[in-house]
Protein backbone atom coordinates (compact mmCIF):
# COMPACT_ATOMS: atom_id res chain seq x y z
CA UNK A 1 0.00 0.00 0.00
CA UNK A 2 0.75 3.47 -1.00
CA UNK A 3 0.05 6.01 1.92
CA UNK A 4 -1.38 9.36 -0.12
CA UNK A 5 -2.87 10.97 2.99
CA UNK A 6 -4.50 9.65 6.37
CA UNK A 7 -8.00 8.69 4.65
CA UNK A 8 -5.79 7.72 1.03
CA UNK A 9 -4.12 4.19 0.26
CA UNK A 10 -3.09 3.34 -3.07
CA UNK A 11 -3.04 -0.12 -3.66
CA UNK A 12 0.28 -1.46 -5.41
CA UNK A 13 -2.09 -3.68 -7.89
CA UNK A 14 -3.60 -0.87 -9.38
CA UNK A 15 -0.20 0.81 -10.56
CA UNK A 16 1.48 -0.86 -13.88
CA UNK A 17 5.27 -0.19 -14.50
CA UNK A 18 6.90 -0.55 -18.26
CA UNK A 19 10.57 0.29 -18.91
CA UNK A 20 11.93 2.37 -21.77
CA UNK A 21 14.92 3.57 -23.18
CA UNK A 22 15.52 7.36 -21.62
CA UNK A 23 17.19 10.12 -23.36
CA UNK A 24 19.07 10.90 -20.78
CA UNK A 25 22.45 10.76 -19.86
CA UNK A 26 24.09 7.28 -19.60
CA UNK A 27 27.00 6.66 -21.78
CA UNK A 28 27.19 3.81 -23.59
CA UNK A 29 24.61 1.68 -21.47
CA UNK A 30 21.76 4.55 -22.89
CA UNK A 31 20.70 2.34 -25.48
CA UNK A 32 21.38 -0.79 -24.19
CA UNK A 33 19.49 -0.35 -20.70
CA UNK A 34 15.76 0.42 -19.78
CA UNK A 35 15.65 2.75 -17.21
CA UNK A 36 13.33 5.58 -17.96
CA UNK A 37 9.95 4.10 -16.49
CA UNK A 38 6.01 4.85 -17.87
CA UNK A 39 3.63 4.53 -15.05
CA UNK A 40 0.18 4.03 -15.60
CA UNK A 41 -2.63 4.41 -12.69
CA UNK A 42 -6.32 4.01 -14.21
CA UNK A 43 -7.77 6.72 -12.54
CA UNK A 44 -11.64 5.65 -13.50
CA UNK A 45 -11.38 1.88 -12.46
CA UNK A 46 -9.52 2.64 -8.69
CA UNK A 47 -10.94 1.38 -5.89
CA UNK A 48 -8.67 3.69 -3.72
CA UNK A 49 -9.55 7.04 -5.12
CA UNK A 50 -13.33 8.56 -3.35
CA UNK A 51 -15.47 9.39 -6.67
CA UNK A 52 -14.96 13.28 -5.71
CA UNK A 53 -11.05 13.55 -5.71
CA UNK A 54 -11.03 11.28 -9.09
CA UNK A 55 -13.09 14.12 -10.74
CA UNK A 56 -11.11 16.54 -9.50
CA UNK A 57 -7.62 14.43 -10.52
CA UNK A 58 -9.14 14.32 -14.15
CA UNK A 59 -9.56 17.67 -14.74
CA UNK A 60 -5.90 18.89 -12.67
CA UNK A 61 -4.42 16.09 -15.11
CA UNK A 62 -6.11 16.19 -18.68
CA UNK A 63 -3.31 16.54 -19.90
CA UNK A 64 -1.36 13.42 -19.13
CA UNK A 65 -4.49 11.05 -19.22
CA UNK A 66 -5.12 8.71 -21.63
CA UNK A 67 -8.62 8.25 -23.78
CA UNK A 68 -9.13 5.02 -21.59
CA UNK A 69 -8.60 6.91 -18.27
CA UNK A 70 -4.75 6.25 -17.94
CA UNK A 71 -2.67 9.03 -15.83
CA UNK A 72 0.19 8.79 -17.83
CA UNK A 73 3.77 9.57 -15.75
CA UNK A 74 7.32 9.02 -17.86
CA UNK A 75 10.07 9.48 -15.38
CA UNK A 76 13.42 9.96 -16.76
CA UNK A 77 15.48 12.03 -14.69
CA UNK A 78 17.71 9.82 -13.06
CA UNK A 79 20.43 6.96 -14.48
CA UNK A 80 18.83 3.78 -12.10
CA UNK A 81 15.09 1.89 -12.75
CA UNK A 82 14.68 2.26 -9.20
CA UNK A 83 14.66 5.60 -8.55
CA UNK A 84 12.96 6.41 -11.84
CA UNK A 85 10.25 4.50 -9.96
CA UNK A 86 10.48 6.29 -6.97
CA UNK A 87 10.12 9.27 -8.88
CA UNK A 88 7.31 8.21 -10.87
CA UNK A 89 5.35 7.23 -8.01
CA UNK A 90 6.28 10.68 -5.70
CA UNK A 91 4.97 12.41 -8.98
CA UNK A 92 1.66 10.24 -8.76
CA UNK A 93 1.65 10.82 -4.96
CA UNK A 94 1.54 14.62 -5.65
CA UNK A 95 -1.13 14.60 -8.16
CA UNK A 96 -3.63 12.79 -5.96
CA UNK A 97 -2.62 15.28 -3.06
CA UNK A 98 -3.26 18.52 -4.88
CA UNK A 99 -6.78 16.94 -6.16
CA UNK A 100 -7.55 16.06 -2.48
CA UNK A 101 -7.59 20.18 -1.62
CA UNK A 102 -10.71 21.60 -2.08
CA UNK A 103 -10.98 24.56 -4.59
CA UNK A 104 -12.38 27.75 -2.58
CA UNK A 105 -15.33 29.56 -3.98
CA UNK A 106 -14.55 32.64 -5.54
CA UNK A 107 -17.23 35.58 -5.08
CA UNK A 108 -17.55 38.24 -7.65
CA UNK A 109 -17.18 41.39 -7.03
CA UNK A 110 -17.55 44.72 -8.04
CA UNK A 111 -14.52 47.31 -8.69
CA UNK A 112 -14.79 50.13 -5.85
CA UNK A 113 -16.09 53.62 -6.77
CA UNK A 114 -13.01 55.05 -6.12
CA UNK A 115 -10.59 52.68 -8.45
CA UNK A 116 -13.20 53.42 -11.24
CA UNK A 117 -12.68 57.10 -10.72
CA UNK A 118 -8.94 56.61 -10.88
CA UNK A 119 -9.38 54.64 -13.53
CA UNK A 120 -11.16 56.89 -15.74
CA UNK A 121 -8.67 60.05 -14.55
CA UNK A 122 -5.83 58.25 -15.93
CA UNK A 123 -7.74 57.47 -19.27
CA UNK A 124 -8.43 61.12 -19.80
CA UNK A 125 -4.80 62.01 -18.99
CA UNK A 126 -3.67 59.89 -21.17
CA UNK A 127 -6.26 60.90 -24.24
CA UNK A 128 -5.20 64.15 -23.23
CA UNK A 129 -1.92 63.41 -24.10
CA UNK A 130 -2.51 61.94 -27.07
CA UNK A 131 -4.50 64.99 -27.80
CA UNK A 132 -1.46 66.97 -27.80
CA UNK A 133 0.42 65.66 -30.47
CA UNK A 134 -1.50 65.21 -33.01
CA UNK A 135 -0.21 67.57 -36.16
CA UNK A 136 -2.91 70.69 -37.01
CA UNK A 137 -4.31 70.58 -40.41
CA UNK A 138 -3.04 73.69 -42.62
CA UNK A 139 -5.32 76.37 -42.85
Amino acid sequence: MIDITQTIKLDESELSFSYICSPGPGGQNVNKLATAVLLRFNVNTSRSIPPIIKRRLMKLAHNKISSEGDLLIKASCYRTQARNKQDAIDRLKDYIKRATIVPKHRRQTKPTYGSVQKRLQSKKKRGSQKKLRRSKPDE
